[in-house]
């Protein structure tokens, strides 16, 4: 069926009851597929109690699309198993890599944008989706450094890999933000650039600052509330490309859940009167 997605959560275990209660209209909420490709047991089973009420989406953080070998088989199955039990609004992975040799490292980690890298990547998007049956959205990456011998800018390579595999975009607006302060380019300029049609998701989120070095270098901690530098952009894309989906990730530090539904009713009212409609 066709439901209206506007501002959703990230789900974490501690608000499970609260979730679970809670009568917002319009709410919705994602979370990591890793924590419950499981044939059952308690967190399972929550969340199939909240999906009954609420759609719930997908983010994964460990298909490792960018890595030099296909996505493991294993994990896919998984993760298919899940799709099907779950039906979720929207699934999306990351554009990084975080295994090696079939050890699995706890990071999203960065790769230079060369020719290779996009028909690798994109040929692991196109398993993926086979196995899953749907698209799924790839979310760019956060920046800490200069790495030498890309070949592509970031946005020709997400555009590319959209167009070669029909995966959308999910625009992580903090990403964007901290990765121009730390190198250095105006992230208005960048959001202007995404090509609209692509987005099927945004995340905002907070950020830090390193402990040694302060501004000079931000961190993607989702510790903290929403920048207003943030707001600000976020605003500006959906002036442009309308609205679309979006959540608020908070992994650590985690308030009360109705300190988080006031960031997700801001959210909201930038993005009324309309909301996409997806599939859920």
């Amino acid at each position: 069926m066709k439901q209206n997605l506007g501002a959703g959560l990230g789900l974490r275990p501690q608000h499970y009851a609260a979730a679970l209660e809670d009568t917002t209209s319009g709410l919705w909420f994602e979370v990591h597929p890793e924590n419950y490709m499981v044939a059952g047991g308690p967190r399972l089973a929550w969340l199939e109690a909240i999906r009954r009420d609420k759609p719930i989406a997908l983010h994964g953080v460990s298909l490792s699309l960018a890595a030099d070998t296909e996505p493991d088989p294993q994990h896919l199955r998984q993760l298919a198993n899940l799709v099907e039990r779950i039906e979720p609004a929207l699934v999306s992975e990351h554009l990084a890599w975080s295994m090696w040799r079939g050890v699995y490292h706890p990071d999203l980690l960065p790769f230079p944008r060369t020719t290779a890298a996009l028909k690798r990547i994109a040929a692991n998007i196109s398993r993926t989706q086979e196995v899953l049956g749907r698209p799924i959205a790839l979310e760019n990456p956060t920046h800490y450094l200069h790495l030498d011998n890309h070949e592509w800018s970031e946005i020709d390579f997400l555009r590319e890999l959209t167009r070669r595999t029909g995966c959308g975009l999910l625009l992580d607006v903090n990403n964007v933000f901290i990765s121009a302060s730390n190198l250095q380019f105006d992230a208005a300029a960048y959001l202007d650039q995404i090509p609209a049609e692509a987005v099927m998701e945004i995340h905002l989120a907070g950020h830090s600052e390193d402990a040694e070095l302060g501004a000079a270098l931000l961190i993607d901690s989702h510790d903290a509330p929403i920048a207003e530098s943030v707001w600000t952009l976020y605003r500006r894309l959906i002036q442009r490309i309308g609205a679309r989906p979006t959540l608020i990730e908070r992994d650590d530090h985690l308030p009360e859940f109705q300190e988080l539904l006031v960031e997700r009713q801001r959210a909201q009212e930038v993005l009324e009167p309309t909301s996409r409609q997806v599939d859920v």
